[in-house]
This record gives C-alpha cells, structure tokens and sequence, in this order.
C-alpha cells in the first residue's frame, strides 16, 4: 500500500473521530428548526415567557416595599405620572412633616399647619384642641427624633391621578399636661417616651401643588 492511501485513510479516520465527538458535545439537528420568535410574540401554551425589563427592580421603590406588591405597582404608576417623584425624598418630607403637624398638634396651633390637612383630619384634631381649652389644660412638649419609619402602604387612583402613601412613625418626645394654675395633671417633663402613629398622606399626582396632605390617621 503506498504513503498516499495512507495519509489518506488516516485523515479519514481523523475525521470520523471528530464529527462524533462533535455530535456527543452538540447534539443532533433533525428536521428543520424554528426560528427564534421576535421580541414581545406569545410563546407556546404551557411555556412562561419572561418579559426583560430594561434596568432591572427600581431601587428607590424596592428599598422601602416589596419587588412586584400593589404598593411597588402603585408607587411605579406615580413616578409613570410624575417622573420626578422620589420614594426616599417623600420619606425624608414625611419626617419633617411628623415633627411639624404632631408638635403644632401638641401646642394647639392648628393654623399653622392647615395646608397640610385634609378637612376630616383638621376636623378631627380641632376637636380635640378645643376640648382641651375648655379644660384649661395646656401641653408642654419638646420633640426628641424619630426612632422608625416605614412606608407600610401605597395606593394610586388612574382614574383620578390620586395618591395615597401610608406610613409608621414610631418617635420620641417628652410631654406634660398642666391644668389652669399650672399644676402637672399628666406625663413628666424628664420622662422621654415613645409616639406611635400611623399616618396616610394624598396628593394629586401631576398637579403644580407639591404638597402632601395628611388625609388618615391610624391603621
């Protein structure tokens, strides 16, 4: 047998051997394949198709609610009205708007505060300042920090464009009660205590108005 059929049959040989090895790595092909479906087509019954979102979970919503609760749904469809709405800037409002309605609250300055109040809330909270004057009582309180706060809810209205966003406050201030002649009828003025509230503040997305008002107290 000559060189030439040689080199022949080892080439052929060399080529059987890697055309299997191939087909154990790759696999087989048999008929004609399907082409891949274009972006946004239904696939098949019985498969999930998986919708990519560019840029992934929106961390300004996530930090503070669940990835794909009502609330996040909610909150998404706010920023969707108005995009430069901010989760965490709203919560650092919210602070300062605690702080503000709960001491105006305390000193019986509800005035002062009326932009930020619903009716219904306003109504509520007058009530009980003026059955406080009645008495001849007066608060005396000095606001320590907030030691929490949490976004527990949020609800939007497409319809109307409204808001709602639900939130705890757990905070720290020293409070007493006097009666007419100035003698301590309740709390203690060295004593710092806990307040627990939970505030639901609304606003119309998309308005030129920026201010929240606080429209719900309690669960």
């Amino acid at each position: 047998m000559s060189s030439a059929v040689i080199q022949l049959l080892v080439l052929i040989g060399i080529a059987i051997f890697l055309i299997l090895r191939l087909k154990r790595v790759l696999g087989t092909r048999e008929g004609f394949e399907k082409p891949p479906l274009p972006t946004g087509a239904a696939t098949p019954a019985g498969r999930r198709g998986f919708e990519v979102i560019e840029g992934g979970a929106d961390a300004d919503i996530t930090d503070h609610v669940a990835e794909g609760s009502n609330a996040a749904k909610a909150l998404a469809a706010m920023k969707m009205v108005e995009p430069g709405f901010n989760v965490g800037e709203f919560l650092h409002g919210a602070r300062g708007a605690y702080e503000m309605i709960l001491m105006a609250y305390e000193r019986g300055d509800l005035d002062s505060i009326l932009p930020f109040l619903s009716r219904d809330v306003y109504e509520t909270l007058a009530e009980v300042v003026e059955e406080r004057e009645r008495k001849g009582l007066k608060v005396e309180s000095t606001f320590v920090g907030i030691r929490q706060l949490d976004l527990l809810d949020a609800t939007y209205d497409r319809a109307t464009d409204r808001a709602e966003i639900k939130v705890r406050f757990v905070g720290e201030l020293t409070s007493v009660v006097r009666d007419a002649s100035g003698e301590v009828v309740e709390g203690d003025a060295n004593e710092i205590r806990q307040q627990k509230d939970i505030w639901t503040f609304g606003r119309q997305m998309g308005s030129d108005d920026p201010n929240w008002q606080l429209v719900a107290t309690g669960d």
